[in-house]
């Protein structure tokens, strides 16, 4: 038996759909499917029943839930614990987060951060193909902390409610194309106007889960999807190559904008505000990330302080 096969099963628990489950674990679907039957072959009777769509758990693979989930956090915690007691005794703090926020907030806020005393040493965790890989990071104990927009609306975000978390910022969200050559957008978007070729995350990324119930809801643009990337630089490229709209994080795009690269594609009312959140582990992986929260939350009280008239 295979750790990755149990941790497989409790993707599949989550999602309840091989192909979502497939993504969070950044394998193909037939894989995760084999893997799933291997374990099945381990435990000696079904876990999955697959006649139902979604799928659901078997009375057996319900019983298997908590056990299995048990067993990966034991694991995980030897590890971190081995690595605590034998590794250098130079700390490395890890983050799961994403791309944007590495190019845009990341390095700024690091630089507040460390200015108050010591340097870190910091590293980023491996990227999971989806956003939900990446909150399960944190709630497997496989990283120090989650640097992430959240909001409300976005389903991975409710996991983490008990985790505490602190908020050190807010992203506006903006649609954007490529101008023409009198500065209008080439794929503009309104209310019942034309079909609009538009740039689209996939399914398993924040920004797809978010932008349905906070824009498309209220504003039912007609949008013909052309194109589909996980990572918001990818789709604003494209976008600068007039290939369609896109609404990605306004500060990604401050230099483009700024050189008439990109306009704006849509009225401001269609922005979608989101906050800059720092979740950390329960169980903290070395006494610097321990100093390095507490850095960040006076980070966090300074700037309050600075913004009171």
């Amino acid at each position: 038996m295979e750790v990755k096969w149990l941790e497989d099963f409790l993707s599949l628990s989550h999602f309840m759909n091989f192909t979502a489950a497939a993504e969070d674990r950044n394998i193909t679907q037939s894989a995760l499917s084999r893997r799933i039957k291997q374990l099945e072959q381990w435990a000696g009777l079904p876990l999955v029943d697959r006649s139902t769509y979604p799928v659901r758990l078997t009375p057996a693979g319900e019983s298997f839930l908590p056990r299995a989930r048990k067993a990966v956090d034991t694991i995980s915690a030897l590890r971190e614990e081995t690595l605590q007691k034998h590794s250098a005794p130079e700390e490395v703090l890890s983050f799961a987060t994403m791309s944007t926020l590495v190019l845009t907030f990341f390095p700024l806020w690091m630089e507040k951060v460390e200015a108050l005393g010591e340097p870190f040493r910091t590293r980023f965790a491996e990227a999971y193909s989806s956003f939900s890989g990446n909150v399960s990071k944190l709630l497997r104990n496989e990283c120090d902390f989650l640097l992430t927009y959240a909001h409300e609306c976005v389903p991975a975000i409710r996991d983490l409610a008990e985790h505490p978390y602190l908020t050190l910022g807010s992203e506006r969200v903006i649609a954007i194309s490529a101008p023409d050559e009198t500065g209008q957008p080439v794929h503009q978007l309104k209310i019942g106007g034309a079909p609009v070729n538009y740039l689209s995350y996939r399914d398993s990324s924040f920004f797809a889960q978010a932008l349905p119930k906070t824009i498309f809801e209220r504003a039912p643009f007609q949008l013909n999807t052309v194109y589909e990337n996980a990572m918001s630089a990818a789709l604003k490229a494209m976008a600068v190559a007039g290939h369609g709209v896109a609404w990605i994080p306004e500060s990604l795009a401050v230099n483009e904008i700024r050189n008439k690269q990109l306009v704006r594609a849509a009225d401001p009312a269609y922005d979608m505000v989101v906050e800059i959140r720092l979740y950390r582990s329960f169980r903290l992986r070395c006494k610097s990330a321990g100093r390095f929260w507490n850095r960040a939350e006076e980070v966090g009280m300074l700037a309050d302080r600075v913004a009171l008239p």
